[in-house]
């Protein structure tokens, strides 16, 4: 027999493990033993049994001092290991039942009386074999009785069968000795496993019988009462049985003579029911023929209740038909004094609240008479499609009055305050903003009356759009125009402006420029969007969103009374900038007349109006104020023009210097004035100009270095010269400026590596031209080790480089150094217009020699040996004694 799964030690090491990382720490392991989980009817869906554990354990309590036992159910994990999926109290188990459809009786299952739901099937456990089941079971049924002092319910299960196993495979008492053993699992913890322990084992087969016992001893409990009522012993059965034969004979006796003394009384009681009957059948006769009567009486009243019901339904289909005849009078008859209104009359102020009246009036006919609000029965009736008609012919008459009126309206208020010449004459020294309060209140008086128009006829709008942009184009421009004139007129510029290289100060200061266009933008833009944004209100164009404060009463309304903005669509929003551009159109040159001004004060006030309109640019929005924010866009392009061409011009100046500069040439001017005209610059920056200030600072420092290199290249002696002195230059007068802008500092270091290796030039050729033989010596040595592959040891024995040859450059070379030095500081001296350089030049004369004549001496020392040279730091101590 194979080894049950019960005597795995291995078994129940894993099962304690997985108990204590779960919290149970305290509980002691009586049996573990490996199972089958199922459901039988999943089995019968072809899902197969998963294994499982059942661990049977005790807990007992130090303070309470009573013992606890728990049925555990573990599942291997996805690591082969055991974890814990179900806990059952053992106080709580109320029956025990083996499946009858497992032939082999592994199969069974468990009832707790604690389950929250008794009608999902509780799971089945199968064991290996039938010692395993009983084993278990034994094992549960045995804690049960030590421990709960009772047993469950246990059914399919043979209790002789099992108390002869446990009989067999079980003593009366087990005593084995206590061994635990401490293990740590994965999380550190002490594990405590109970590998055997002492159990005063129960005869369970035996209780199982006395409960069985116990049972029959009640049936014969009831027996004994039963018989000794009739003073009977209890082997008296035959006795017993005789005596009930008798009693049974007399009852039936007693009861056939009951009946025969009753037959009279039986006779007069079917007497009477035959008289009953014969009454019974009379009275049936008259209900049928009552019935019959009722049934006609009931199909008389069914008659007439249909007659009156049908002229009752008549008389309401009548009265409806009245009321809705009625309704539609109403609907199809024009008020008088209305027809009136809008065929007749002026518009004149007074009676613009009747003229609103009749609009709204009209607009709710028109609407109650379309097919889609009317009954289809309706819209076909030759007297509404007149009376629609003749609807159309009063709107068409209205609006044609209504546009013709609002035209001349406009004009006419456009005339007046351009022919008041008290209203032009406040621009003349105090430079207000134009008022245009009374022209909006007046326009407001018709802004209802506009709103009406529109649900009357969308198209008459176009015309009356297109001459109120006619009519105050007129007048913005003659604001416009006046205003620039006389903010030109008293700003007070300098005689003599100046020019590009010269720095700024206070008798130059041209920074009222910037005040006038800063004061035109400051006036005009908010002047520009305030009248966008009452002209799209007024004009009824929907869903702008930057209405003003003092505009409340334009807010778009529906003629039914919605105050819901319907969304703004792109074929709205292009008649809008459309209208704009008739509205706006030609103010813009008055600006442009600003900008050119200003750039004929002082070019460089470009930048500081490029950032104010940079500043105004990004504070707009693209519906109401969109022409205002083009205005603005070609404004910033008009300056970036100008201050281009500025540019250019300095840049061609720049340039023409190349053709009348002859030598000496010297220091050229607009290197050391670069610097001026930097400073000026960023004085001027403001905003988001710094963009267009770093590229003009490219442009200009790209055209004078390339103007610079060509300068020099017209006399190759002085080449070196030139570009010493004017990088020099150049970064002696930024080098304050730089510090302060990074976008100066790119071109600082890259004028000061230009600046370093022209002087690396110059004293090469200044060293060259006093130790030629010494270097040109170096030289041949050199080549012959690198391009010719010759070694260290063949280099004396080539033709003129032999030791001899040797002796005589050092002595040609070094003898009289002082003097060569004298030549050179003399040469430097005679090249130089600037003496500042001069000491610095000199100390890089001296080191580059020195690092010549260094790696000159190492190549002495590698190819010829112990030949006398001297030393690099005696040399070095005697060029600095110079």
């Amino acid at each position: 027999m194979a080894r049950s799964s019960a005597e795995d030690m291995e078994l129940r090491k894993s099962c304690a493990v997985a108990i204590a990382g779960s919290g149970g720490k305290e509980e002691e392991i009586v049996l573990s033993i490996r199972v089958a989980k199922g459901r039988g009817i999943f089995e019968k869906l072809g899902r197969l049994a998963e294994p499982r554990v059942l661990a049977v354990t005790t807990k007992h309590s130090a303070r309470s001092e009573k013992t606890k036992a728990f049925i555990r159910v573990l599942k291997y994990s996805s690591g082969a290991g055991l974890e814990p999926a179900k806990l059952y109290k053992l106080k709580h188990l109320t029956k025990l039942e083996v499946v009858t459809n497992d032939p082999s009786g592994c199969t069974f299952f468990m009832g707790f009386d604690n389950l929250r739901s008794q009608s999902v099937a509780p799971p089945q456990w199968t064991m290996r074999n039938i010692d395993d089941r009983n084993r278990l079971l034994f094992c549960i049924l045995n804690l049960c009785k030590e421990i709960l002092a009772r047993l469950p319910k246990v059914n399919g299960i043979d209790i002789v069968e099992l108390a002869l196993w446990a009989k067999d495979n079980t003593p009366a008492v087990i005593t084995t000795q206590v061994t635990t053993t401490q293990e740590s699992n994965q999380d550190g913890a002490t594990v405590t496993v109970v590998k055997e322990r002492e159990v005063q084992v129960v005869s369970v087969e035996k209780d199982l019988l006395v409960s069985h016992a116990e049972e029959e001893e009640e049936d014969m409990e009831s027996m004994k009462s039963l018989l000794s009522m009739y003073l009977m012993g209890i082997g008296e059965t035959e006795a017993f049985s005789e005596r009930m034969k008798q009693e049974l004979l007399a009852l039936e006796a007693t009861n056939v003579y009951s009946l025969l003394e009753a037959e009279p009384l039986l006779d007069e009681v079917v007497q009477g029911l035959d008289a009953a009957t014969l009454y019974i059948d009379d009275i049936d006769e008259w209900l049928q023929i009552f019935n019959v009567k009722l049934r006609h009486m009931r199909e008389d009243i069914a008659s007439i209740e249909s007659r009156n019901n049908t002229m009752e339904l008549l008389s309401d289909n009548c009265k409806g038909l009245v009321d809705e005849l009625d309704r539609l009078l109403n609907k199809l008859r024009i008020p008088p004094e209305y027809s009136a209104i809008l065929t007749t009359g002026s518009f004149e102020e007074k009676r613009m609240l009747k003229h609103v009246e009749a609009c709204e009036w009209l607009s709710a006919a028109l609407h109650s008479l379309q097919a889609s609000n009317m009954e289809p029965c309706y819209a076909n009736m030759r007297a509404v499609r007149e009376r629609h008609e003749e609807l159309e012919k009063l709107k068409a008459i209205f609006v044609k009055r209504a546009t013709e009126f609002l035209t001349n309206y406009f004009s006419t208020l456009a005339d007046f305050m351009l022919t008041d010449k008290s209203y032009f004459a406040q621009f003349r020294g105090q430079l207000k903003r134009p008022d245009h309060a009374d022209l909006r209140f007046k326009c407001r008086t018709y802004a209802r009356f506009l709103q009406h128009l529109k649900s009357l006829d969308r198209s008459s709008l176009v015309p009356l759009r297109k001459a109120y942009c006619q009519s105050l184009n007129l007048l913005l421009r003659r604001e416009a125009r006046e205003f620039s004139n006389e903010l030109r007129s008293s700003t007070k510029i300098p005689r003599n402006p100046p020019g590009w290289l010269e720095g700024s100060s206070n008798s130059n200061d041209t920074s009222m420029v910037s005040e006038a266009y800063s004061n035109m933008l400051k006036i005009f833009i908010p002047l520009l969007v305030d009248e966008s944004s009452f002209f799209a209100h007024f004009m009824c164009f929907e869903g702008i969103d930057n209405k003003d404060d003092d505009d409340d009463d334009l807010e778009i309304m529906d003629p039914d009374g919605n105050d819901d903005k319907p969304e703004t669509t792109s074929s709205e929003l292009g008649a809008l900038n459309e209208a704009l551009k008739d509205l706006l159109d030609g103010i813009q040159e008055d600006f442009y007349a600003i900008i050119d001004w200003a750039w004929k004060v002082d070019p460089l006030r470009c930048i500081s109006m490029y950032g104010l309109t940079e500043r105004y640019l990004s504070g707009q929005k693209t519906d109401a104020a969109g022409f205002v924010r083009k205005l603005l866009d070609d404004l910033r392009s008009k300056i970036i023009s100008q201050f281009n061409k500025f540019i250019d011009e300095v840049c061609h100046q720049i340039e023409r210097n190349e053709r009348n500069v002859r030598p000496p040439i010297g220091v050229l001017s607009y290197m050391t004035k670069f610097e001026n005209l930097a400073s000026r610059m960023e004085h001027n920056i403001q905003g988001q100009s710094r963009d267009m200030v770093d590229k003009a600072y490219s442009k200009l420092v790209g055209a004078m270095f390339n103007t610079l290199e060509k300068i020099a290249e017209t006399d190759s002696k002085s080449f070196d010269i030139v570009l010493i002195e004017n990088y020099a230059a150049f970064q002696n007068s930024l080098y304050e400026l730089a510090n302060a802008v990074s976008s100066l500092a790119k071109f600082y270091h890259l004028a000061s590596e230009s600046y370093e290796q022209a002087c690396t030039r110059l004293c090469n050729s200044v060293i060259n031209l006093q130790f030629d033989k010494l270097i040109s010596f170096h030289q041949k040595v050199d080549e012959l080790r690198l391009r010719c592959g010759k070694s260290n040891e063949e280099i004396p024995f080539q033709q003129g480089l032999s030791k001899s040859d040797l002796r005589k450059v050092l002595k040609y070379s070094l003898t009289g150094i002082d003097r060569s030095f004298n030549l050179m500081y003399k040469k430097l001296v005679k090249s130089l217009t600037t003496e500042e350089l001069l000491p610095s030049i000199w100390i890089k004369c001296k080191k580059e020699f020195l690092d010549k004549y260094a790696a000159f001496v190492e190549m002495v020392l590698k190819i010829y040996g112990n030949e006398p040279v001297t030393p690099v730091a005696e040399m070095k101590e005697l060029i600095a004694s110079l």
